[in-house]
């Protein structure tokens, strides 16, 4: 029996209206084997945790180019662990500033991205996060 493929939402939470890197990030985990949602622009974390929790998905991936990292990505975890959803891996890509990295993964970030991550890092932090024995 083959392996259930891993389900990834791409989530591009509050006004930022830049979706680029969500769109490429996106296509390259579809490259990688995986099946990805992409939620579009502007999304409240209830409609992203909404989507995740709809969609099934082991991994929920904000792009996140506005700055207000610090306000979205807790609140996406929290509409995440009110819906059940405590075991979803969640990535975060965008302009973070390196002092805001400790705290995001203290909240629970599996891993923070920046401009020019090269996109098969992404792929292989992912697979690692879900399947941590294979490696």
């Amino acid at each position: 029996m083959a392996d259930k493929k891993i389900r990834v939402l791409i989530a591009k939470p509050g006004l930022d209206g830049h979706d680029r890197g969500a769109k490429v990030i996106a296509r390259a985990l579809r490259d990688a084997g995986m099946e990805v949602i992409y939620t579009g622009l502007r999304q409240t974390p209830e409609m992203i945790a909404e989507a995740a929790l709809q969609e099934d998905v082991d991994v929920v991936g904000l792009s996140i180019l506005s700055g207000a990292h610090n306000a979205l990505v807790p609140a996406v975890i929290d509409k995440l662990h009110q819906s059940g959803m405590q075991d979803v891996k969640v990535f975060v890509g965008g302009i973070i500033p390196e002092t805001d990295i400790p705290n995001l993964l203290a909240l629970g970030v599996y891993a923070v991205y920046g401009p020019g991550t090269d996109t098969q890092t992404v792929a292989a932090d992912i697979f690692q996060a879900l399947h941590p024995s294979d490696n």
